[in-house]
């Protein structure tokens, strides 16, 4: 018993002495046990990138085994800000505006997209041509791409090709029918420059003009505007890179009440539609989402040698009247200055009329008008029923200096397509002075017959540009009205892009004042100016 004892005490004592040197073991290598302890779970954890949590436990630290960084932690956060702010913006246009940059690729920065709109938006209205306009048909005007029917040159006043009976209002046609030729067409909307919409915007108000309720007249625009905004090439730019082309006066599409007695439809209202850019035989002076283009005139060469002759013709043509007017009378407007101008005529023996108040069908006959603009140094051109007639570039196609009275007639509408300075190509005599009984025939007889002669080879040197080609064709070397229509537009939305690329704003735009805009030479900014008399807004 006191053996056992003694055994029993023995391994008591051995087994304190083990757990006593376990305990300082513990004590002094426990540092280097936990790190490595640390060290492995951190290595045999795994993390899941698809999954949303992380699978190491919060509890566990994780080793960073990234070199040392020596900067401190206020120096790491400033290069943290420096590279967000530096870090340029990418828009989903990007790729559209590089294109410029391929020296090789004659297109650079010239593609249009072409959006493929349902036939009920242009080609079905063609087919139904019989019911686009209320006072005469349309059908024989849709024919050859939107030329009309050819015109015969029985009395030596046209050339004997390329002229045709074009309807004022078919420019869109002409217009779309140019598109589907342009050489920088893309399938590939991300490098477009622009992108086109082929809505007959004029012939859908023109069906409906008379007779109608506001409902039924908005129905196609708003029908378009809703297709388009589902398209992911409207959400690209909200619609600043998309444009159209309506073959009639801007107030055709701004009728300003619900009423059904108000005149046209809303479509240039539509929040929509003031993104896009619209192009119109005649544009709002107050209004920045329009712009005004070349009514089409009878001639439509398919070569260039076709414009080099009769511009040449043009230059030789002996001019026997010093002034001419074709057009009517307004009596029901007391503000026009028809009638004025047609008591001149009539009494001057340097001035010839084509008075149509009485016979429209002189004043509808090409070869009557063509006839008398040939033989007339100067054409007069007052508003009609709108700012702007199709008799100016009739006028100007026949080698005769343009008589301007009202600056919202040309000078501020087509931009595009004209010089700054006005006093090169035309004469401009305020209505003002026409009411106050000034004598045209004195005003214009005064004009050196040398600058006369310098006048006109201006007006002849603007013959390409607002005339539109064939469709059928394409011109060789020289830029009719589409080519610099479709070129603008693109210089629109690439200057667009690049303001908003740069953070630039246009803050300061007054929507009201858009006519001077485009007169401004670079560097100018908007003020006051000679024609605000003109422009104020009734």
């Amino acid at each position: 018993m006191e053996k056992g004892s003694h055994v029993f005490q023995q391994s008591r004592i051995c087994v304190i002495g083990l757990l006593c040197a376990l305990f300082w073991f513990c004590l002094l290598y426990s540092p280097f046990g936990a790190f490595e302890g640390r060290t492995f779970w951190s290595n045999s954890l795994q993390i899941n990138p698809n999954s949303n949590q992380s699978k190491i436990p919060k509890s566990i630290p994780v080793t960073n085994h990234e070199p040392e960084n020596t900067e401190s932690p206020i120096s790491r956060s400033e290069n943290s800000k420096t590279d967000t702010v530096d870090k340029p913006k990418v828009f989903p246009f990007m790729r559209a505006l590089r294109t410029v940059d391929n020296k090789s690729d004659p297109c650079g920065g010239r593609y249009v997209y072409v959006h493929d709109l349902p036939s009920r938006f242009n080609e079905d209205m063609v087919k139904e041509c019989g019911s686009i306009n209320i006072w005469f048909d349309m059908c024989k005007f849709t024919k050859n791409s939107g030329l009309g029917p050819p015109l015969e040159n029985t009395e030596g006043v046209f050339s004997d090709s390329g002229w045709y009976a074009t309807n004022q209002f078919t420019v869109e046609v002409i217009f779309y029918n140019r598109m589907k030729q342009y050489e920088c067409l893309t399938n590939d909307s991300s490098i477009a420059a622009a992108i086109f919409v082929p809505f007959y915007a004029g012939f859908d108000a023109a069906r409906y003009l008379s007779g109608y309720n506001t409902s039924i007249r908005d129905a196609a625009s708003l029908d378009l505007v809703d297709w388009l905004q589902k398209k992911d090439e409207w959400k690209i730019m909200n619609g600043k890179d998309h444009f159209l082309v309506g073959g009639r006066i801007t107030w055709d599409f701004r009728r300003l009440s619900n009423k059904d007695t108000d005149w046209g439809n809303k479509f240039l209202f539509l929040p929509a539609a003031k993104n896009m850019s619209t192009l119109l035989i005649e544009s709002s002076p107050w209004n920045s989402n329009d712009f005004a283009i070349p009514y089409p005139t009878y001639f439509h060469p398919s070569k260039d040698s076709d414009v080099f002759t009769w511009q040449n013709r043009m230059m030789k043509l002996d001019r026997k009247w010093l002034f001419c007017f074709a057009g009517a009378p307004r009596p029901g407007n007391p503000k026009s200055i028809r009638s004025l101008l047609i008591d001149q005529c009539k009494n001057s023996n340097s001035g010839k009329l084509l008075e149509c108040g009485n016979d429209e069908s002189k004043c509808h006959s090409p070869s009557n008008i063509m006839k008398m603009f040939q033989h007339s140094v100067f054409c007069l051109q007052p508003p009609g029923d709108s700012y702007t007639r199709r008799s100016a570039f009739d006028s100007i196609l026949a080698g005769c200096i343009p008589v301007f009275f009202h600056p919202a007639s040309f000078y501020t509408q087509y931009t595009w397509h004209l010089p700054k300075n006005y006093t090169k190509y035309s004469v401009f005599i305020p209505e003002d002075d026409i009411r106050r009984n000034i004598s045209i025939e004195q005003r214009l007889g005064q004009i050196n017959p040398e600058t006369v002669k310098m006048m006109r080879k201006e007006v002849v040197d603007l013959i390409p540009r607002l005339i539109y080609a064939d469709p059928r064709s394409k011109l060789e070397t020289l830029k009719d009205a589409f080519d610099i229509s479709v070129q603008s537009v693109i210089n629109k939305v690439t200057n667009l892009r690049k303001d908003l690329i740069d953070g630039r704003t246009n803050d300061g735009f007054i929507e009201e004042l858009s006519w001077k805009y485009a007169l401004l030479e670079e560097g100018q900014s908007v003020g006051v100016h000679e024609w605000d008399p003109f422009f104020s807004k009734p």
